[in-house]
């Protein structure tokens, strides 16, 4: 069973940008952690247009700590890809975009950690929402995604899922178009 989504044929165009996130076992991945979802959006012309969303399947165990955090099982991951079918066709997806996460640095090391392990390089410039919020929002109580994009819109969409790769993407992505949409970039 197979849990990629794509969704359409737009996603091979140039200068967009592909918000993304990532679920992991843990938080350093030079310890073990492991990347167990990812789920990203093309943004393009202000508009989310393509989706991209895959449980991957580490071969192993994870963390109780983690289940509780993400709520991923292992009888989720278990017939899910492994990295080295799935990572080649996020590539294609993501193309030459720029990346936008919130805490980008965590999960753009991963994605660097997980290319690396199976010999792919990781090449693509990442914007992180959360860095950028500290500066734009400063007296925020804090900047998790859940509170700026509270900060932003009010209120979650019906059925988000915080701590979900996809359902995290595409909040990241509302939060990004409303940051460029405010400093009138397209």
């Amino acid at each position: 069973m197979k849990t990629l989504v794509r969704l359409s044929k737009d996603s091979g165009m140039k200068g967009h940008y592909v918000a993304f996130d990532v679920e992991t076992t843990g938080l350093d991945p030079s310890k073990g952690a492991r990347v167990i979802e990812i789920g990203a959006v093309i943004i393009n012309n202000r508009e989310m247009i393509d989706e991209f969303s895959s449980f991957i399947n580490i071969g192993k165990n994870i963390p109780l700590a983690a289940q509780k955090i993400n709520g991923i099982t292992n009888e989720m991951i278990g017939q899910a890809p492994k990295a080295e079918e799935l990572f080649p066709e996020f590539i294609k997806f993501i193309g030459d975009a720029v990346l936008v996460s919130h805490n980008a640095s965590f999960d753009c090391r991963f994605l660097r950690h997980e290319f690396g392990r199976i010999g792919l390089s990781f090449r693509s410039k990442c914007i992180c929402t959360l860095r950028t919020s500290r500066k734009l929002f400063p007296k925020l109580p804090d900047y998790k995604l859940g509170t700026v994009y509270k900060h932003l819109f009010g209120s979650f969409p019906d059925q988000t899922q915080l701590h979900r790769a996809l359902f995290d993407a595409k909040l990241t992505a509302r939060i990004w178009l409303k940051i460029i949409l405010k400093d009138g970039e397209s």
